[in-house]
């Protein structure tokens, strides 16, 4: 439970930087409004939220 509580917060780290990236050089080929970077944000947050949760519920009960 550990690891995957620590692969979905570095999930998170590198999707949501990877995502600017894509959308600042047009490699998605398309326009992408505020709404879905702050979608994209909000995913990102709560999956590194989740994995530090399931993260700390590991440790607690080792």
């Amino acid at each position: 439970m550990r690891t995957f509580g620590r692969l979905l917060q570095q999930a998170a780290l590198v999707i949501l930087p990877l995502a600017m990236l894509m959308e600042l050089t047009d490699a998605l080929g398309r326009d992408v409004g505020v709404s879905d970077m702050v979608i994209m944000l909000v995913f990102g947050v709560i999956a590194f939220v989740l994995g530090r949760t399931l993260e700390g519920f590991a440790n607690r009960g080792s």
